[in-house]
């Protein structure tokens, strides 16, 4: 590992502000998360126009981090062609609200694209459609009325095709789930899936585990639905080990302190208080950087004692990965119950030739063997 430090000469002069501020926008490379971009920049190439894709993995992993690498990477990749044509915009990024009513709303969702996508009276348009029958006596009450779900969603088809829109990133995207009953979940799906197929967009569905409940509702979904897992770095591994510790050394030299802290005395505190997530470490390392610069000390034990998550909280992310982790990797059980679905037995159920020999002589013929001799 490198001895010098990474921060800008004279930064541990500046205010606290500013150095809590410069910690705050830090990111790092470490191997999953470059795993996950390089997966999910390849289903955004290869993958067939108005795809679904979905992204999940455990409460901060950094899956908002991908989408922002994305999202700079699409815009990057389009600037040629954004320069021949103003009104491209190549891709956006949004976050599926949840506002504790009963169920999602769609109404709110389709109001959102099209805010991003910078539409003009977003709240006045209207589906040209609506207004056949309508009588000339009526329209002027009919079009005084704000726009309704259905006016969006044709709103926001036409709006993604005249932006050349190639890719939507949804942030949050388990909030989809919240639903009134078990049938409508297949309605929310069902739903991207049509605004995917209809207008050619790629839309990547970022969220939580709960993501599955969605994405295996049915074969139609499975089949048009590529699945990417950000995963955690879990202890029981040496090669998780060691990354996540090269990313708390990381992070270490970054910290705009005087006197460099050891974070890696700390490793195994940090590890589990993290739940595994480089994502959760920074936001932790980031709390207790502000409270070590606000007392005008170097960063110790006591400040990440007081600023990480509670035991019970530690405990709910690390059951959640967990049990995420049991769904996306199917054991022996799972692989035998889906060969019984297509017919199939598996090679470690199939019967095993016999040992003992096999004759070829006929029926009735004698076994060889040395008749007596003599009285």
């Amino acid at each position: 590992m490198g001895t010098e430090r990474t921060f800008p000469k004279g930064l541990t002069s500046a205010s606290p502000r500013e150095r809590c501020e410069y910690f705050r926008r830090i990111a790092i490379a470490h191997p999953v998360l470059v795993e996950t971009d390089r997966a999910l920049k390849l289903a955004l190439t290869q993958s067939r126009p108005g795809s679904i894709v979905i992204v999940l993995g455990p409460a901060g992993v950094g899956k908002t981090t991908v989408l922002e690498h994305a999202e700079n990477w699409m815009m990057e990749r389009e600037l040629a062609a954004m320069s021949a044509a103003l009104g491209k915009v190549p891709v956006i990024r949004i976050e599926a609200v949840s506002d504790g009513l009963v169920q999602f709303s769609w109404r709110d969702f389709y109001r959102r694209t099209l805010i991003a996508l910078d539409e003009p009276l977003v709240s006045r348009k209207l589906d040209p459609r609506s207004l056949q029958g309508i009588q000339q006596e009526g329209v002027r009450r009919f079009a005084r009325r704000h726009a309704s779900s259905g006016d969006l969603r044709y709103a926001l088809e036409l709006a993604y095709r005249h932006r050349q829109v190639e890719a939507c990133l949804i942030d949050e995207a388990h909030h989809l789930a919240k639903v009134a009953s078990g049938r409508r979940l297949l309605d929310q799906m069902d739903t991207i899936k049509s605004l995917a197929n209809l207008t050619g967009v790629t839309h990547v569905l970022v969220g939580s585990y709960s993501l599955l409940d969605l994405a295996n509702l049915s074969g139609q979904l499975s089949r048009r639905s590529t699945l990417i897992h950000f995963r955690r770095y879990r202890g029981d591994n040496v090669a998780d080990v060691q990354a996540f510790k090269r990313a708390v050394f990381s992070f270490q030299r970054q910290l705009p302190l005087a006197d460099e802290p050891d974070l890696l005395a700390s490793f195994e505190y940090l590890m589990i208080h993290s739940a595994g997530c480089v994502g959760n470490l920074k936001d932790w390392l980031t709390r207790a950087l502000e409270e070590a610069v606000s007392e005008g000390e170097s960063l110790g034990l006591e400040h990440l004692e007081r600023t990480a998550l509670s035991l019970p909280q530690c405990r709910s992310i690390s059951s959640e990965a967990a049990d995420g982790e049991r769904r996306m990797i199917p054991d022996e059980s799972a692989l035998e119950a889906l060969a019984g679905l297509c017919g199939v037995t598996p090679a470690s159920r199939e019967r095993k030739p016999s040992t003992k020999s096999t004759s070829s002589r006929r029926p009735g013929s004698r076994n060889p063997n040395r008749d007596p001799v003599g009285t």
